[in-house]
């Protein structure tokens, strides 16, 4: 019997967004965010806080609330270039600077500059980071490997377009994941195409909109679902509530419950 799962509340498709570097023109961004119900993932560099256009540390508690913080780096350092243990310092201090700071479980990553390398992808996990972004572009698709995730587009590259064509779809399961950084919109005047974006996305019924970390948890539990042989009986094991198509019909499944068709 054939079991597809779909996102929260039965929704074919997710949106959410990637901000790097902490600047202050991440006031903005995240005004607009919430005026239309998006959620973004903020990517911040908590060594570097408070230095040229980035935020003070003093605002980011506050500011933050309603999304995601995850690590970018301590300094920004392109990891590759560093040694094991700068590499280890670079990930592990952003992050134990940036859970005081938030007083959040910090589990997401940016890697700065897009640049990573085996030896430091390795790192991740035994650090405590569920994610870690890329900053190559691709589809709407589901990532394989979440240490090694893809966007959807830049900003800067045909957002408009894109949205108009994730809008579209109809069949499941489909994510657009927009990136960039705040201070792009400001440099090149063009706040208002986020704005149209926003707008245009905002108040759908097949759309989830969430953080990085809340679709990298939800989809790594449905790969924790356990079936019977003939998909006849399914376990939810984990603690989240789960959504799919179990043959023809649609099915939510809750932490810890059994569902059986006869």
């Amino acid at each position: 019997m054939k079991l597809n799962f779909l996102f929260p509340e039965g929704r074919g498709k997710a949106l959410t967004f990637s901000y790097d570097d902490g600047c202050i023109y991440d006031r903005k961004l995240i005004e607009i965010f919430d005026r239309y119900g998006m959620k973004g993932t903020f990517n911040l560099n908590s060594g570097l806080m408070g230095k040229g256009r980035r935020l003070p540390e003093s605002e980011i508690r506050e500011l933050y609330k309603n999304h995601e913080i995850a690590c970018h780096g301590l300094n920004h350092e392109t990891m590759p270039k560093l040694s094991l243990l700068s590499a280890v310092e670079e990930i592990l201090e952003d992050r134990k600077n940036l859970e005081r700071i938030s007083g959040k479980i910090v589990r997401g990553m940016a890697y700065a500059y897009g640049a990573r390398s085996p030896e430091t992808n390795r790192l991740l996990a035994s650090l405590g980071i569920a994610y870690a972004r890329r900053t190559c572009e691709g589809s709407f698709g589901i990532p394989d490997d979440f240490l090694e995730w893809q966007t959807t587009c830049h900003h800067a590259h045909g957002l408009l377009e894109k949205g108009e064509a994730f809008l579209k779809l109809k069949s499941n399961l489909f994510l657009m994941y927009v990136w960039g950084h705040s201070y792009e919109f400001e440099d090149q005047g063009n706040w208002d195409l986020m704005e149209k974006f926003c707008a245009k996305m905002a108040g759908q019924e097949d759309i989830w909109y969430a953080t990085n970390i809340e679709i990298c948890e939800y989809l790594k539990a449905t790969k924790e679902i356990v079936t019977s042989a003939d998909c006849r009986i399914l376990y939810n094991p984990t603690a989240l509530t789960l959504w799919g198509v179990w043959g023809e019909e649609r099915f939510r499944i809750l932490p810890g419950e059994t569902l059986r068709k006869e």
